[in-house]
Parts: C-alpha cells; structure tokens; sequence
C-alpha cells in the first residue's frame, strides 16, 4: 500500500491518482483552489439564475436534498440568490429521527419539497442483490438519489438541477476537475457510484422493468437538449465541509456533539441507519475507511497535521457499525454470519494477508496498529 504524502488517502481510493511526488489527486487540486478566481466564478453563478429565472414556467430550479447539512447549506444559498426551488429526496429506507427533524427543518426555511418513497420490497431485496454483486449496499441509493431529481426535473419543466459537492473537482484528476461544473453521463459512469451499472442491467437479475422504475432516468446527454442543466454548487463557490456545516448550523440544523456515526464528523452521514455499512465495506475493498477520507479533509484545510491525522485514526479505526450491520441484517432478512460471508468474497487479497488468526495489511499508515481488535 502506498499513500498520499500529503494527506493519508491510499492509492486503491476509487478515482484518485498520484503524481511523481507520491502527491494525491486530491491535494493537487485543493492546492489549485487559491488560483480560482471565485468572484468570477460567483458572477458565472449568477448568469446561470438569471437563466434559469428567464426560462422558469413556476420553479426556477430543482434541489436534491438529504437534509444534512451540505443539502441545508445549497437550500440558503439558493434563496439567497432568489430562486423558487422545488427540493427533491430519496427517502431512505432507514431514515433516522434527527434525519427527518433536518430535513423538516430545511423544509421550513421555505421551500416546496417531494419526499419520493420507492417500495420498501424492492428496495430491500435491491440492496441485497447489489451487495451480493459488488459489495455495495448503496448502490440502489446512488441509482436513486440522481435519476429521481432529473426524472421530476423534466416532467415539471425545471431549467435548472443543482447539486451541491463536486467529487470530480474534490478527487478526481486534473481534467476531471478542470470540467466539473455539470453532470453529465461521462461524469455519472465515473463518480455515480452504481459500479457502471444502470437499472436496465438490473433488469432480469430478479427484477422486472417496472419494478425498477424508479432507478431509471433520462439520458443525461441529452438534459440540455432537453432545456434542464445539472450544474455543482461547489465549482462555483468554494467548498469546505466546516463552512457548510456552520451556514447550516446557524439555519437550524441540529446534531449530536462527539455523536460520530462513521468516520470523525459528528456532523455528517447522521440521516441513515445504513450509510455507515457502505462506508465500512470500503475496508474490505480498498483497506480505507471514512476516516481516512475525514481527516484527510482536515489536513487539506490546515487543521490537523498529517502525523496528528494517523494518530487520530488510530484511536478510531477499530469502531465498527455493529448496530447497523444487524438493523440492515433484519431488514434484509439474512443472518450476520451471512452478511459476513458475502462480504469476505469481496476482500481486496491484493493489499490483505493473513497472518496467523488475523487479517492485516502490509505497509499500513499506522506501523504498530493491532490486527486484533481490527474492524
């Protein structure tokens, strides 16, 4: 394993490469961020609502929202621009209560919103098959989260999709970034998170066409020919995550102190009961966590230290989701022994070997970690 010498990311990280200087393609394009000119990027900003406003038959724009904090913080700046969204959601199977109070609460800070609710039967036996397939649970979620919103975009004549982080921009290579400021098909295949797969290849897998309706979408190719723009907030305007969860905060937004579901921000993933597990099976295949991903983020800003940063993860890294392994375990109904034998296939034996009883990770960041206790 070879990591980042600047952040703690690992180069098995989907979408992320490194340069000569053992320098990831994240950093690379944080250290690009002073040499945007954001006011320019601000008044571009501004052309694309008067645009929208200018082609508008009722909703200037459609926002697809969680009602975590980056969601919240796409809502204020909207309206701050005088938009008449609509909000879009997935609804989540295992929405939890303080999800639902955030997005009541983005609701309320004036907004027309759908709450899309897909059969639970379907959805269940959906994020069965998919982690049996590729080891991701949240696979039917990202097919979810993107085609809904397009989908209700075009029927309501909406010019306008606007989503919030650019992971293009924040992980991805320098071209990747350079052209990041809408999505469009090349950028679903790559950071949509559906292993490549769309719904019609689902189709006959144990699933008829119809019941997959809801994970069909348009062409994203053709949304333009079809006047509807699917831009990133985050290539307008400059992102990190401690001012998006403030600008939230300071809009009602609500989470637990030292309450971390996955990863260090107590702040962040708190909307689901099952994100946590798409996040821990990313150990099995890639041998990083959300930690990683966190502190790295911290590193970037000039708020923690890298060698602070692998000290932290290892006070961290042996959590595990126990509580959501089982809740999913019940609602899929298999048992966790199961559930632990569908994702050992999955175990990257490029990067783990066993060592005796335990599984360890050759020229892991952390050189005295104890496999032991490891999640």
């Amino acid at each position: 394993m070879k990591y980042c010498s600047k952040c703690i990311l690992p180069e098995t990280r989907p979408n992320i490469s490194t340069d000569s200087e053992d320098v990831c393609s994240a950093c690379r394009n944080f250290e690009s961020r002073p040499s945007i000119d954001w006011l320019y990027r601000q008044d571009l900003f501004s052309q694309v609502v008067s645009k929208a406003k200018r082609k508008s038959r009722g909703y200037d724009c459609l926002i697809p929202v969680s009602g975590g904090k980056d969601s919240t913080w796409q809502v204020v700046k909207c309206l701050e621009y005088g938009l008449n969204p609509l909000c879009v959601t997935w609804k989540p199977i295992g929405r939890t209560k303080i999800g639902q109070q955030n997005l009541d609460n983005l609701i309320n800070l004036g907004v027309d919103h759908i709450d899309f609710s897909i059969n639970p039967k379907i959805e269940k036996r959906f994020m069965l098959a998919a982690l049996k397939e590729f080891g991701a649970t949240a696979l039917p979620m990202h097919m979810a989260i993107f085609n809904i919103p397009i989908t209700i975009a075009l029927k309501f004549n909406i010019p306008l999709v606007i989503w919030g982080e650019n992971s293009a921009f924040e992980y991805g290579d320098s071209s990747d970034a350079s052209k990041g400021f809408r999505l469009d098909a090349e950028w679903f295949r790559k950071y949509g998170v559906t292993h490549g797969t769309s719904a019609q290849d689902w189709v006959g897998k144990g699933f008829s066409e119809k019941e997959l309706t809801p994970y069909f979408g348009p062409d994203l190719n053709d949304l333009e020919a079809k006047g509807v723009s699917a831009i990133f907030l985050g290539y307008y305007f400059e992102w990190d995550t401690e001012m998006t969860c403030k600008v939230a905060q300071e809009n009602g937004f609500k989470f637990e102190i030292g309450g971390a579901r996955t990863g260090t921000y107590d702040f962040a993933d708190i909307d689901d009961d099952f994100i946590s597990i798409h996040h821990y099976l990313k150990w099995y295949k890639f041998g990083f966590t959300r930690s990683f991903d966190n502190l790295s983020i911290e590193i970037r800003n000039g708020r923690t230290s890298r060698n602070e940063a692998i000290a932290k993860l290892k006070e961290e890294l042996s959590i595990s989701p126990t509580r959501d392994i089982e809740k999913f375990c019940d609602l899929v109904e298999i048992q966790k022994s199961e559930f632990i034998n569908i994702i050992e296939k999955f175990r990257n034996l490029k990067i783990w070997a066993k060592k005796g009883n335990y599984w360890e990770i050759e020229n892991f960041i952390i050189e005295d970690y104890n496999w032991g206790k490891s999640i």
